[in-house]
């Protein structure tokens, strides 16, 4: 195979390795705590560890598909009964589709009503969209999904209130923003009956400077430093066990592991690619060492690895 292409490929490989590591993170009940005191409403002012246990389910990780017709799976029990939920089966079947990064339900306070949650990750801020049309088309298939599944025919006063949470790395600063409906009155004042808080979108800016641990951007740090391309992965783990007091199983320690190492590595591929391209044009090894950062000793046992694939 082509050794540009071979790069690729592993380097696509890697990247998809790292995203889902990302999202398995981050679809920790604890770690999804944290986000729903900061986000909703109904969780303001609760201690993290006292909102687990609502989150109902193990949320599902990119396995439910985006496109219209596909949210939903219908099937019959032993009984002949339909029953609809979530279409988390035969994902590979639907291979290519788009698919909401975590989903889930929580049940309120009051034991009764349920709030549907997503959640999407972005490496930054994306330039090929704007990134809060992806999320009005992201919450309003929340809501338009519900048809059959969670209310039917014309119930439309069981849809379910919704969130779309958008957090977005490598922002130049730390933000939290809530979109939703809201009403003007034209003329004289009408209560027209409905519910304006059924779609939510919060997007939650991160930077790559991990702020102080204070209330104010308590989510941020958390989320930044399990996030962190900086932070080595006892560091992580330092600050999410022993300032949040989260629980580190084996199978999160495992997971922050893979993800710094996988991390570095698409670092490296990235570092290498670059000092191949400027040494294929003629750049020496001294001025691609100042122009990328590393040492002179770096540069030259790349160009030795790889230059004979050149050949």
């Amino acid at each position: 195979m082509n050794t540009e292409i071979a790069n690729a490929v592993n380097a696509a490989g890697d990247k998809a390795q790292y995203d889902t590591r990302v999202k398995r993170l981050l679809a920790q009940k604890s770690i999804l705590a944290h986000i729903l005191v900061k986000t909703v409403d109904e969780f303001k002012g609760m201690k993290p560890e006292d909102v687990v246990k609502y989150i109902e389910g193990e949320p599902s990780i990119s396995v439910v598909p985006v496109e219209p017709g596909l949210a939903n799976m219908e099937k019959t029990d032993a009984t002949g009964q339909r029953i609809v939920g979530l279409n988390t089966e035969n994902a590979e079947i639907n291979e290519g589709l788009v698919r909401f990064d975590i989903i889930f339900y929580v049940r309120m306070k009051n034991g009764l009503s349920q709030i549907i949650v997503n959640i999407e990750a972005q490496k930054d801020e994306p330039t090929e969209y704007k990134i809060l049309n992806r999320a009005i088309f992201y919450v309003s298939r929340l809501i338009s999904s519900q048809k059959e599944r969670d209310f039917v025919n014309t119930n439309y006063d069981d849809i379910k209130q919704v969130f779309s949470i958008w957090i977005c790395m490598n922002m130049d600063d730390n933000s939290l923003s809530h979109i939703h409906l809201t009403k003007d009155e034209m003329l004289k004042p009408c209560n027209w009956k409905g519910n304006l808080d059924l779609l939510n979108i919060v997007l939650i800016g991160i930077t790559n400077e991990i702020p102080e641990h204070d209330e104010k951007y308590e989510m941020h740090r958390l989320i930044g430093a399990l996030l962190s391309s900086e932070l080595k992965e006892q560091e992580k783990l330092d600050i999410i066990e022993h300032e949040y007091n989260i629980p580190i199983s084996q199978e999160f320690r495992e997971d922050v592991s893979i993800m710094c190492n996988l991390s570095q590595g698409i670092e490296d591929k990235a570092i290498a690619k670059i000092v191949m391209n400027m040494y294929k044009i003629g750049y020496t090894p001294n001025q691609i060492a100042d122009a990328v950062g590393v040492s002179v000793d770096e540069v030259e046992a790349i160009i030795k690895k790889r230059e004979p694939a050149m050949a």
